[in-house]
């Protein structure tokens, strides 16, 4: 299924990861994998629960300054495709719970590339002016930063070249 971006109320991301898709699924779906990436440091997140299924919860906090942890993500898993696809909204909440304060739904996409992974991230708004207002709030400052923080955690490190003699 490909989903049709509206410049309107959509905003995107995509990078590519040298890494196997596996790994990114696995720093994506593995509750402390994730936590050391989904938000940008130095803050710190912490899951809450991670029921990576459709009606699943998605529930993180973040810790900021080093102070105590405050709400962040409390959201409901729409669409899983094992290695391929995750969709969430905070719309809901786990078990399709409505949520007080809906703001997005985000698609991320995960395909094979010949240097590792094409990540991508598409987040859907209702109105054109709360995409605006994500845009203005960092999304591609905040969304880059975990997409670099995501890579950096999965990448290989590179090894130094051998000097030779």
């Amino acid at each position: 299924m490909t989903e049709t971006v509206n410049p309107e109320t959509d905003l995107t991301l995509s990078r590519i990861i040298r890494a196997p898709r596996s790994a990114v699924w696995n720093a994506w779906s593995d509750p402390a994998s994730f936590a050391r990436w989904w938000v940008p440091a130095p803050a710190r997140c912490k899951v809450e629960k991670m029921e990576l299924r459709p009606g699943g919860a998605l529930v993180t906090r973040i810790s900021e300054d080093g102070g105590a942890f405050q709400p962040h993500l409390d959201a409901c898993f729409l669409a899983i495709d094992e290695q391929e696809r995750i969709v969430f909204t905070n719309a809901l909440t786990g078990g399709w719970r409505p949520a007080d304060q809906p703001f997005m739904t985000a698609i991320i996409t995960l395909r094979e590339h010949p240097q590792g992974t094409d990540y991508a991230a598409h987040v859907m708004h209702k109105s054109k002016a709360e995409r605006d207002m994500h845009e203005e709030m960092g999304f591609h400052d905040g969304w880059g930063t975990v997409a670099r923080q995501l890579a950096e955690l999965v990448e290989p490190a590179e090894r130094p070249a051998l000097k030779s003699a």
